[in-house]
């Protein structure tokens, strides 16, 4: 045993040396560990610390924070099976059962012991093409009870998952790269992102623009933040440049981990050199050197297309030193995995998980425009805004402001999924109608239509002639459709779980306020509300949004409070005429503390 720890050790410190012990790399060293060894075992930890220099509690904290670590496998191979609303509608419920039939487990009971473990996990942006799994890491998707005993016989015959991926997607799902069975589902192409263009087309008109003209286009173009936000991208970057401190960093969010939204993950699929271009022309703008993208670990078989594609750049000098010629403009980009944790969605949290932290929202103000990354200026952007910037710079600000609205302009890129003959994505101008929506989509029968994800706007048909804009419904891309013969409250009991796990508990309005927020829901789904419970509900929703430090918990009160506005008709047929009368007298409980108290 002690041979065993002591060549365990060395190849921990092999895996830190590799990495060049930098605290900030923190993740990626955990990560590897895990890769190499199955999980990060407590002598894995010790070794990580003492190496490193730091209290073994910076690493445990790390490993217990995020999904996908673990400090005991599940077993030698894990299946990571997603659940939520979508999976729900696509008929999840029967491909557990089969998987639970064919490993003979359990999900979340599998011991280290297992040769297969069964564990359940959230969205993984395979929404149009659910249910879907991981299995170590390797996309299935479109699952089937067939499928499933199929895959769990080859996996007990000790065949690598990845040889079980006898067809591949469309577009550069098929490149030798990916490989994966994954398919982009591009329904409608766009002016803006899935148009055709030629690599290093916005970089080589770049150089020739002076900082000033740059952000005067980016100006123009009215170009607003895609992730959701709707922040001006000027007025981002002009924060950031007016902050003294230097170096500054460019970072892509693309933890696209928004139930129901998947667009990042096509726009990284099929535009990568798009997205990385438009990290160029931010870091241009700003003087950086440094870009990160932050790459959700879901989307980690993508990623050695996307290092492919980024050295492709620096061999066309679109990337590196003296970028497309111009002397003195150095500019490169990293990838960051992240390792399973939706808070990171959040840029601060994003920030503290690049930094090798636990992914934990920060107190605003400072914002990362003045304290970022490491404490210095920072701008933080969405997947698809970049791609936008980068279209902007290569054509100007006027065309780009010619669609849309007068403040929703440009293209918006959906991800559509559920109750539709069509799931997929489709770049369309801002302001279509819900209904025109449908019925390009195949649900004109829609009951309902969540848009923005779980933390959006469930609309009913009553609503459906509004609008996708900024100014009326806006979304960091998800629709997803809700059919007529769903239970509604089923969907936001689902959602309002997934709130409730994800939340990252530090502060007490989120933590404790989704819980009993999930508590009053199930009373009444069980028949025993009432409408005193209608109003704790909302004036709970309401304190959650107000005194939560975070995105998270200042939306995750809507799936209840929007349907409740929207539907109520659901509701009030649970309740129950009654209102409940305790048959405890609590100031009799207490009378005999009070005499022992003197009080």
């Amino acid at each position: 045993m002690a041979l065993a720890k002591e060549t365990h050790a060395a190849d921990v410190v092999g895996i830190i040396e590799k990495n060049g012990s930098d605290r900030t790399r923190l993740i990626d060293i955990v990560r590897e560990t895990q890769d190499t060894f199955g999980c990060v075992s407590e002598d894995a930890i010790d070794s990580i610390a003492s190496k490193m220099g730091i209290h073994r509690v910076e690493v445990e904290g790390v490993v217990s924070f995020y999904h996908f670590l673990t400090k005991s496998r599940p077993g030698s191979t894990t299946i990571y099976l997603t659940h939520g609303a979508v999976p729900s509608i696509t008929g999840v419920d029967k491909i557990a059962k089969a998987f639970e039939d064919a490993v003979g487990s359990k999900f979340g009971e599998s011991s280290g012991e297992d040769p297969i473990g069964l564990e359940w996990t959230s969205c993984i942006g395979m929404s149009d093409q659910e249910p879907a799994a991981l299995v170590d890491g390797i996309v299935f998707t479109n699952l089937t009870p067939e499928k499933v005993t199929k895959l769990v016989s080859h996996l007990k015959d000790g065949r690598d998952p990845s040889e079980l991926v006898t067809e591949t997607g469309d577009g550069n799902n098929s490149d030798e790269l990916v490989g994966a069975m994954v398919n982009n589902n591009i329904r409608r192409k766009g002016e803006v992102i899935f148009a055709e263009r030629t690599v290093g087309d916005a970089v080589k008109k770049l150089v020739t623009m002076d900082r000033a003209d740059v952000l005067g286009e980016i100006k123009k173009s009215n170009l607003l933040g895609r992730g959701g936000a709707g922040f001006p991208t000027w007025l981002k970057w002009d924060f950031c440049l007016k902050c003294d401190c230097e170096p500054r960093y460019v970072i892509c969010n693309a933890d696209e981990g928004e139930p129901g939204t998947f667009k990042d993950r096509v726009i990284l699929t099929e535009r990568p050199e798009l997205v990385f271009e438009g990290m160029v022309v931010a870091g241009y703008f700003l003087f950086a050197k440094e870009g990160i993208i932050y790459l959700r670990d879901e989307y980690e078989y993508l990623r050695p297309l996307l290092e492919d594609r980024l050295n492709k750049m620096r061999e066309a000098n679109l990337l590196g030193n003296n970028i497309a010629g111009l002397e003195g403009f150095n500019f490169d980009i990293r990838i960051q995995m992240g390792a399973g944790a939706y808070i990171c969605g959040e840029e601060t949290a994003l920030i503290e998980s690049a930094e090798g932290k636990r992914g934990v929202p920060r107190d605003r103000p400072p914002f990362p425009v003045t304290y970022g990354y490491e404490g210095l200026p920072t701008s933080v952007n969405n997947v698809e805004t970049l791609a936008c910037a980068a279209r902007i710079i290569e054509k100007n600000g006027t065309w780009f402001n010619s669609m849309g609205s007068t403040k929703s302009t440009g293209t918006k890129v959906l991800s559509v999924s559920g109750d539709c003959s069509n799931p997929g994505v489709y770049e369309v101008q801002f302001g279509i109608s819900i209904e025109e929506l449908l019925s390009e989509v195949g649900a004109e029968d829609a009951m309902a239509v969540q848009v923005g994800g779980p933390s959006g706007r469930c609309v009913p048909r009553s609503e459906f002639g509004r609008k996708i804009l900024f100014e009326d419904l806006a979304t960091g891309g998800s629709i997803i459709v809700i059919g007529p013969d769903r239970d509604l409250l089923e969907v936001v009991k689902n959602f309002m779980e997934f709130f409730v796990e994800e939340s990252c508990g530090r502060c007490t309005p989120c933590r404790v306020g989704n819980k009993l927020l999930l508590n009053a829901l199930e009373k009444i789904m069980n028949g025993r509300g009432t409408k005193a419970d209608i109003d704790y509900i909302r004036q709970l929703g309401r304190t959650v949004i107000m005194m939560s430090r975070c995105g998270l918990g200042q939306t995750s009160p809507n799936p209840i409070l929007t349907t409740m506005e929207g539907f109520p008709e659901v509701y009030e047929s649970k309740l129950t005429g009654e209102e409940f009368v305790s048959p405890h007298d609590i100031e009799k409980s207490i009378e005999e503390g009070r005499r022992a108290a003197n009080r």
